[in-house]
């Protein structure tokens, strides 16, 4: 091609693929089960040990405590994001919010109007909250930085 005729071309930047659907679902169930899995193993951990703190405290504790690794491991690992920190983490923080907002909503209607048994009422909330979490998570909180952006003419 031709000096003049490649002067005339644009610069696209590579444009890297999408994060996979199945990979990152899988990551997302792995690591939040490793999360909590962390989070009992703590807890349960700093309270023997006695710290003079009250239960609740120790758990808050650790639960925040968690917060930020996990978020770390989701943004490498489950999403593949190149979002920056400064829109991710707060996004992440507010969909968390959020999971607890349906987390209640989602008990209420299958506790007290469906009135499904514990053990099956207390799954059904856990996978509809970490769907709507992973979904919301991948479109918005974790969104590719590059994602909407124009490129010049």
């Amino acid at each position: 091609m031709s000096a003049a005729l490649q002067s005339l071309m644009r610069d696209v930047p590579p444009a890297r693929p999408g994060a996979p659907l199945f990979g990152g679902l899988i990551a997302f169930i792995g690591i939040g089960a490793a999360g909590a899995a962390a989070f009992v193993v703590l807890s349960t951990a700093l309270i023997w040990l006695g710290t003079g703190f009250a239960d609740w405290i120790v758990n808050a504790a650790c639960y925040a405590g968690l917060i930020v690794p996990i978020y770390l491991l989701h943004r490498r690992y489950s999403f593949d994001s190149d979002a920056p920190h400064g829109q991710a983490l707060p996004r992440y923080m507010a969909v968390q919010g959020m999971a607890l907002v349906l987390a209640a909503l989602f008990s209420f209607v299958v506790h007290g109007v469906l009135d499904m048994p514990t053990l099956p009422a207390s799954m059904l909330v856990i996978a509809l909250t970490s769907g709507v979490n992973f979904m919301v998570l991948r479109s918005w909180a974790f969104a590719r930085s590059h994602w909407g952006q124009t490129v010049p003419a």
